[in-house]
């Protein structure tokens, strides 16, 4: 299909509506919390958040998502700010978009899935990300075809417009079907390359970094194995899984780093991404990182593990790496203040002692940017890494022979 990114030299105008919707025990708090999420993706996109809009429903209005007075309220604000796009928090069905669109008078209207999967887009480098980004925009795009493509039109690009439908303007469902099922079958043969591949790379312990988006993945993947992984302060700042042999004093293994979850995830990313997340499912040692100095990252936290619990069915040695230690940040509560204690109550240390301390897996408190407590980290990698080793080489020269981390090489 060729190149189909497109690049904003100024950022677009952005205004964001979120609600809490009480039939999913909703509340004001996990709104805003999923909003300054939807902020941050905003921002990586290239957009510039300039108000947000919030509603308590009981559910979702069936035609337009949000209740037709707030619709009200965002098209005169719209109209009067001169905003370049809306983007709602949720996933909204064809019908919703199409009506939420003529009522805004031709602004771009993007759900949270639409700039995920843009993101996604102007992420994509190689030849196998790209495929799978492409598949993921077709399904999407599938079942909204009525109106989207004369919509397109009519619109100068920029974000959520990047992709299939800037560049080939096609009305016919089949032909968009025919396209989805070459893609499928172009991944499934890159799925069994890749496939192959790993098998290639022999029996060596394989150790997958995992965890919520921006958390510092690739920071550690590059002071682990000293190579230059691209890492950047924004989501989803590398999307293909990287692969690399390194070793810890005389044991040799695995480490891949790959890409990073994140709350409500579109089902046609994680369906696209298969052969990405076969290096969580085939692993043999789970690096659970975490950003302790984000303010939710217990609910990173859960949402990482609902995601590899869908992923992986047995059991794994889990080592839960909190990152950014020097980052963390903490109030002190006087004594003679009685205000409820909140997250940001507790120092460091607290933590540790409380439920951190009591996981069933070990964990181990880094800053891999300023390299803190690395040593550490790599003790305990190496204990997990060498007692799998030994059990599956029981007489190999490696456990007796130093391997040097100047032999490690990319995979």
């Amino acid at each position: 299909m060729g190149d189909y990114f497109y690049t904003e030299k100024q950022a677009e105008k952005a205004v964001l509506v979120g609600v809490t919707l009480q039939q999913e025990g909703g509340s004001p708090e996990k709104t805003q919390e999923y909003l300054d999420e939807l902020s941050f993706l905003a921002e990586t996109a290239g957009a510039e958040t300039v108000k947000i809009f919030t509603q308590n429903l009981p559910k979702p209005v069936f035609s337009t998502f949000i209740g037709k007075g707030k619709l009200e309220e965002i098209q005169q604000y719209v109209e009067e700010q001169e905003i370049d796009l809306v983007i709602f928090d949720d996933e909204l069905t064809p019908t919703q978009l199409r009506n939420v669109e003529n009522e805004l008078k031709g602004v771009k209207v993007l759900d949270r899935t639409n700039l995920i999967l843009d993101i996604f887009a102007n992420r994509a480098h190689t030849a196998h990300a790209k495929t799978q980004v492409e598949l993921a925009q077709y399904q999407y795009l599938l079942p909204r075809l009525t109106g989207m493509w004369t919509h397109l039109e009519r619109q100068k690009g920029g974000i959520g417009l990047r992709g299939p439908g800037e560049t080939e303007i096609e009305t016919d469902r089949r032909v968009i079907r025919d396209k989805i099922t070459r893609l499928k079958e172009q991944l499934s043969k890159i799925d069994r390359q890749m496939s192959t591949q790993r098998k290639n790379r022999g029996k060596l312990v394989r150790v997958a970094l995992v965890g919520y988006t921006n958390v510092g993945k690739s920071t550690l993947m590059n002071l682990l194995s000293k190579s230059d992984v691209f890492a950047e302060n924004k989501l989803f700042a590398t999307l293909d899984t990287t692969v690399r042999k390194i070793a810890i004093r005389n044991v040799p293994f695995l480490l891949a780093d790959t890409v990073g979850f994140i709350r409500k995830l579109p089902t046609h990313l994680i369906e696209s991404f298969k052969s990405t997340l076969d290096e969580v499912r085939e692993a043999d040692v789970i690096l659970h990182v975490v950003d302790i100095s984000h303010p939710q990252f217990e609910e990173q936290i859960k949402v990482v593990d609902e995601t590899l619990s869908d992923l992986i069915r047995e059991s794994k040695p889990t080592l839960m790496v909190f990152n950014k230690i020097d980052a963390f940040r903490y109030v002190k509560k006087e004594e003679d203040d009685l205000t409820p204690v909140e997250r940001n109550n507790y120092s460091l240390e607290d933590l540790k002692q409380m439920w951190m301390s009591k996981q069933e897996v070990d964990t181990v408190y880094i800053s891999a940017a300023r390299k803190e407590n690395v040593e550490e980290l790599k003790e305990k990698v190496y204990a997990i890494v060498r007692e799998i080793h030994s059990a599956r080489f029981p007489y190999n020269d490696f456990l007796y022979t130093e391997y040097s981390e100047e032999d490690a090489e990319s995979v």
